[in-house]
């Protein structure tokens, strides 16, 4: 494919050009299923596709963090040359083939369950080149990615991954067999991987570059260089698409199940209503990057099994199941998935049975914690001011990401929990004023209940309104469809 671009382009020219040719590629790649592309390699080098790379690597939150080599974006850019230099020996560098990644740096981040997890990361040099790949790469494998696959995908939310399972729980696929794969970014198969980017790619320039990050090893904090035989290191951009055309392999197992089931005369479902009065079960699928469940519309014993037959297609991939997260549950017991506890239960009011979506209670916990944290004694130097935005930036995404669901109560509770910490550290602040000071100095005008400091009012969580969020099915858009409206895939 011949670019053609100008040697400078401006963002905006840049960011035309670059969803143009995206557009271009996921199109072909809808049209011919089969196709494998070639002569990929220019567009990894286009100019365009490098400078919005480096706005995505300079925007993101982790440009503060140094690679191996102890530079970060802002460090590059104050250079001698700037970002035009860095550009410039980039690209010569990918099409002289002198660019080689380095070693990303092991940085182990604790998880809420106590363990660790290694997050790996990459010099910016690497992470433009990468998020160049992924600019490439991204539209030709989305189309090919199944409906069921929530994560880490353009335009899909974990909220789309909940309603499907609530969508598919209300048709009678009552019994959920939940799991999550242990290790995901550690474990993958690297054959197996660069066989499946293989179905799709030709270009060996372009394979020999996703290879090298596969293979760049890693730094530990001792200095030693580690040799990285299996798994995409977490904390690269380019890791998410990699690990999502990995566990494609998942996906395509139960897709050729769902459609199995439903083939034959008449329509599909009534061919699957067939089935299962056969004594057999048809079974949805719904992932969110490791994260899976598998709804069951058949029996305890079709649940089950599930297990085996989910342990021996991750194997293939190199994968394993956490067998302390892996369980068989009915919807009426509930279950915990993406921070969410999915449940159906008789209705308030009536004898309906609904089902419904709270905050889990682990996420519940962690929000508390956070309040308890911004409250606490180590805040006291702080301004109330200054604390009141701080509990308004952890609150307000909180329950942003929950409004969805049946949360009033919770949001109610969690208003209840914040205005008595709040009281408790100003009187703790203040503890040489009486409480009517207090009162008075801090009261909201309007509000009895609220709180203001300098002109700043306290988030108050309870009056976030709750919103149903509409369920897409298969009509989710990317950023590349032709029209509004146009799914990703079709299954």
């Amino acid at each position: 494919m011949n670019t053609g671009a100008p040697g400078t382009l401006m963002p905006s020219a840049a960011q035309a050009r670059v969803l143009g040719i995206q557009s271009k590629l996921y199109a072909w790649a809808v049209a011919d299923p089969g196709r494998r592309f070639d002569d990929l390699f220019n567009l990894v080098t286009d100019p365009a596709f490098l400078l919005m790379a480096w706005r995505r690597v300079r925007d993101n939150t982790g440009a503060r963090s140094a690679g191996v080599d102890g530079f970060t974006a802002s460090g590059i850019e104050n250079t001698t040359g700037g970002l035009t230099a860095f550009l410039a020996q980039l690209r010569s560098d990918l099409k002289t083939g002198q660019f080689a990644p380095l070693p990303v740096r092991e940085r182990m981040i604790p998880k809420p369950s106590g363990k660790l997890r290694r997050l790996g990361i990459p010099t910016v040099r690497d992470r433009v080149v990468q998020a160049a790949l992924k600019l490439v790469l991204e539209p030709i494998f989305e189309t090919g990615f199944s409906s069921s696959s929530y994560g880490f995908r353009p335009g899909r939310r974990a909220q789309d991954a909940v309603e499907d399972i609530l969508h598919h729980a209300r048709q009678g696929y009552v019994w959920v067999f939940e799991t999550d794969i242990a290790a995901c970014f550690d474990e993958i198969s690297h054959p197996v991987l660069m066989d499946r980017v293989r179905e799709r790619i030709a270009d060996k320039r372009v394979l020999g570059l996703v290879k090298s990050f596969l293979k760049s090893g890693i730094m530990t904090r001792d200095g030693d260089v580690r040799d990285t035989m299996s798994g995409t290191p977490q904390g690269g951009i380019l890791s998410p698409l990699l690990a999502n055309i990995a566990l494609g392999m998942i996906d395509e197992h139960f897709d050729a199940k769902w459609a199995a089931c439903g083939t034959g005369g008449g329509a599909p479902e009534y061919r699957r209503r067939m089935h299962r009065r056969a004594g057999g079960a048809t079974y949805r699928l719904i992932r969110y990057a490791d994260d899976l469940v598998v709804m069951v519309n058949g029996t305890a014993e079709h649940a089950h099994a599930l297990r085996d037959e989910v342990s021996q297609v991750a194997a293939r991939i190199g994968l394993r199941l956490a067998e302390d997260k892996t369980h068989t549950v009915h919807i009426d017991d509930g279950f915990d998935f993406l921070g969410f506890h999915i449940q159906r239960h008789t209705q308030w009011g009536s004898d309906r049975r609904r089902v419904y979506t709270y905050p889990s209670r682990k996420a519940v916990t962690t929000v508390r914690g956070k309040v308890k944290a911004l409250t606490g004694r180590q805040t006291l130097n702080l301004d109330p001011a200054t604390v009141f935005a701080l509990l308004g930036q952890a609150l307000r995404g909180w329950t942003t990401y929950y409004r969805h669901a049946a949360s009033a109560t919770t949001f109610s509770e969690l208003e209840h929990y914040q205005w008595h910490r709040v009281w408790k550290w100003l009187r703790r602040k203040h503890h040489r004023r009486h409480w009517k000071w207090i009162t008075c100095t801090y009261a909201h005008p309007h509000n009895r209940w609220g709180f203001r400091a300098a002109g700043r009012d306290l988030f108050n969580p309870a009056k976030v309104p709750i919103q149903r969020y509409r369920y897409r099915g298969n009509a989710i858009p990317t950023p590349w469809s032709t029209r509004p409206g146009q799914p990703t895939t079709q299954r």
